[in-house]
């Protein structure tokens, strides 16, 4: 056996060893949806609760399993590490093919566990670092045409286009390209618009953009660099944010803090807000704390790093921060504990059936820290006066294999110009379309 092999045979051991210690979850997963979850006490463990799962990929011919009345296919497949989509105007389907960028070594134990679950995991290979065109001109629900719009990115993820100007948010930065419509590729490397937050070790790497509807401004998300600020709030300037960025200007303020790690951005179209999904803290057991959507408010602070679900104090962080705490804002909606919910996005679409309109679909990349696992599917809320009401209905499921490894993980969603769900798989290298059974 080869010396790299032994490493991670060894690697892979010593984490299994680790995640048969831990805790269990005491509640439901369900108990952690809505707009009051249980919150039960803090469950600190000497070590911390892990239970990863191994990505394989799908097997010939896999897919997910969609719910009664729906039907799922392969949109595009071959992908590498597809992580967030965009669609644009014409139809063509922007695809981010991305993973973590290059990391300075943190140190420690947690940073060296952590490498090795995304090894396992299928989240440790280099980034393609690329967004790629999917076209389906003959309207078939499969793109025939697979090429690379835009290349030598870092770490790629957020896309948005206003005008004739298109946006990509790096891990490190927000550019702009032009683009001609119909256009399969851009080349040239494209203007800095303004740095993004990416100093070591970029616990949180993904930048997500979205533009206000007059095209004035960008909204950016930024997530924590670390879990609960246990490198000290200096490590975390304009972090655990969601800034705001005049495109005339290039001038930077922060519109949202208090939000451990924000993915999803999306315009509520019944009440115009703002809304985005956060992926709060690990370390105080399976059943804390909830992921959660929320609409965000112009200035307001959500908790993190002193409290969780308004003014739960997480009385890890040192020092508190009292008054910050009595103003944390409670959020809308609680996604499930460790769900990983990323994609967000609001559907109207006339071509879905009332059930599914007027709400939200959610993807749901899935735990590594709770057992039971969480997670790895993805969901549609319904919304009602602008709020989210009721549970959570399952829309794609089928993700873990029968013998707990993961075929695939949802990542981003969004609509294609037909009204189909289109969901990025980043371990099962694929994107999936969701449309009504015939």
């Amino acid at each position: 056996m080869s010396a790299r092999k032994s490493t991670i045979l060894a690697s892979t051991v010593f984490v299994l060893l680790l995640a048969a210690c831990g805790e269990v979850a005491t509640l439901d997963e369900a108990a952690g949806y809505g707009p009051e979850p249980e919150l039960p006490p803090p469950n600190e463990t000497l070590v911390p609760t892990l239970n990863f799962v191994e990505a394989v990929g799908w097997p010939d011919g896999g897919k997910p399993e969609a719910a009664d009345g729906l039907a799922v296919q392969a949109f595009a497949r071959g992908l590498e590490h597809p992580r967030w989509l965009y669609t644009l105007p014409n139809g063509d389907v922007l695809v981010a093919e991305s993973d973590a960028p290059a990391r300075e070594e943190a140190g420690g134990i947690k940073w060296w566990i952590m490498k090795k679950i995304m090894r396992v995991s299928g989240s440790s290979h280099p980034s393609a670092d690329r967004i790629s065109l999917l076209r389906d001109a003959d309207g078939d629900g499969q793109a025939e045409l697979k090429t690379v719009f835009l290349k030598d990115l870092h770490s790629p993820f957020g896309m948005a286009l206003i005008g004739e100007d298109f946006y990509v948010a790096n891990t490190n930065a927000v550019l702009k390209f032009h683009y001609e419509n119909g256009a399969t590729q851009i080349s040239g490397v494209g203007e800095k618009l303004v740095d993004l937050p990416a100093t070591p070790p970029n616990g949180h790497w993904t930048k997500n953009i979205l533009p206000d509807k007059r095209g004035h401004y960008l909204y950016v998300t930024v997530g924590s660099n670390s879990n609960i600020a246990e490198g000290g709030m200096d490590n975390e300037e304009n972090r655990a944010a969601i800034l705001q960025v005049n495109l005339s200007s290039g001038n930077v303020q922060t519109f949202a803090s208090g939000l451990r790690n924000p993915n999803g951005l999306a315009w509520n179209p019944s009440s115009g807000e703002l809304w985005t999904t956060v992926n709060e803290r690990d370390g105080i057991g399976s059943d804390l704390v909830p992921d959660y959507m929320t609409a965000v408010r112009e200035g307001g602070f959500y908790g993190w790093p002193y409290s969780y679900f308004g003014s739960h104090v997480d009385a890890r962080v040192e020092p508190q921060q009292p008054a910050l705490v009595a103003s944390a804002l409670k959020p809308d909606y609680a996604l499930g504990a460790h769900t990983a919910s990323l994609g967000l996005a609001f559907n109207t679409k006339s071509l879905w059936p009332a059930e599914y309109r007027n709400g939200a679909f959610i993807g749901q990349h899935g735990s590594w820290n709770r057992r039971p696992r969480s997670g790895y599917q993805v969901i549609f809320v319904a919304f009602k006066n602008g709020k989210p009401v009721g549970p959570p209905k399952t829309v794609l499921s089928g993700f873990l294999s029968p013998d707990d490894k993961a075929w695939g993980r949802p990542a981003g969603v969004t609509f294609a110009k037909d009204g189909a769900l289109l969901v990025a798989d980043d371990a099962g290298d694929t994107v999936w379309r969701v449309t009504p059974a015939l």
